[in-house]
């Protein structure tokens, strides 16, 4: 494994202390976050400015904001040729959105699954879960025309879901939940373009410590995309999960949770596809990715037969999630396997 090379020239973080990795891994995820939020403010009040339909940019232009930090950080490993981190990013994000974020939301307060999920959202979730690896398996990582495919179903995914919820109570709920920035389009543009640097400049961070860290420490680039940079770039979720919960808004936590996997799969994957098609080491796919595999049909499972997600499913889903952690860390640590 080779030191991560940083574009900042003012950084050379292969010269440079742990402490300062550790400083760069940090704060290149504070900037993820702050350029996350400030892109979802600017581009959904523009977005509204331009006097497109509310119910359209919550679902489409702050969704994929939201993705946003994921988003950059897997194409900054792909440009860098660390598709380790890249896909580790992706598969810890899914596993904890699941394992973390929805089951931290129901041991607050037990979520009901609206009947809409249950029958358009959660099969296209768990269908989308089932192809990445028989794509990536098939051809040994994604191709260009993997990417395309996967924006294509992103496509008319956004255009099912648009028509479904037009007229129901859930659009509501979901034009009172978009993050507007005060002022006018000069305003939102600056927080467009000062997002978007934040973003870039916090993934190049992220992306150049996690490398030279997982280098100094003997582990895989996929391992601290698993654990590190997934669950940093998850906190936000983490937080505005749990004040959904506390408020009873079970609606907007299970979409929420499962709009962010299907964005994690089909957006950053179809992106990243198109810009730099990636291999996809088989082990990936055997065993992290059987964790996400199992964590999704759970999930959905329960959600289909019971129509809720309980404290008891939460616990078990805390559990799974806290193996799959420890499993994937147990692979490359003889002490603990």
């Amino acid at each position: 494994m080779t030191p991560a090379p940083s574009t900042i020239a003012f950084v050379s973080l292969a010269e440079s202390g742990t402490p300062l990795l550790w400083l760069a891994l940090l704060g290149g995820l504070v900037l993820l976050l702050v350029g996350g939020d400030g892109l979802s403010r600017g581009a959904a009040s523009l977005a509204l400015q331009l006097r497109i339909p509310p119910i359209v940019v919550g679902l489409t232009v702050v969704s994929a904001a939201t993705s946003a930090p994921e988003l950059f950080t897997s194409a900054v490993s792909l440009a860098e040729g660390r598709e380790g981190l890249a896909v580790g990013n992706i598969i810890g994000s899914n596993a904890a959105n699941l394992g973390l974020i929805l089951a931290v939301a129901a041991l607050i307060h037990p979520l009901a699954v609206e009947s809409r999920l249950v029958r358009q959202e959660l099969p296209l979730l768990v269908g989308t879960t089932l192809l990445f690896p028989f794509l990536a398996a098939f051809g040994g990582g994604l191709s260009t025309l993997d990417g395309i495919l996967f924006l294509s179903l992103l496509g008319l995914y956004l255009l099912l879901l648009v028509r479904s919820v037009r007229g129901s109570h859930y659009e509501e709920s979901v034009a009172g939940e978009i993050p507007r920035a005060r002022g006018g389009p000069a305003v939102a543009l600056l927080l467009v373009a000062g997002g978007t640097f934040l973003l870039w400049l916090g993934a190049d961070l992220a992306v150049a410590g996690a490398s030279e860290l997982a280098r100094r420490a003997g582990v895989s680039e996929t391992l601290v995309g698993i654990t590190l940079v997934a669950v940093g770039t998850s906190l936000p979720e983490l937080g505005a999960a749990g004040v959904a919960a506390y408020r009873r808004q079970s609606g907007l936590v299970v979409g929420n949770v499962i709009g962010s996997n299907l964005f994690n799969l089909l957006l950053i994957c179809g992106i990243g596809a198109v810009s730099f098609p990636f291999p996809v080491a088989p082990t990936i796919l055997r065993v992290e990715y059987f964790g996400v595999i199992a964590l999704t049909v759970l999930f959905a499972g329960l959600a289909w037969s019971r129509g809720h997600i309980g404290r008891r499913t939460a616990f078990l889903l805390l559990l799974l999630y806290a193996a799959f952690l420890l499993f994937a860390v147990s692979r490359e640590n003889p002490v603990l396997s």
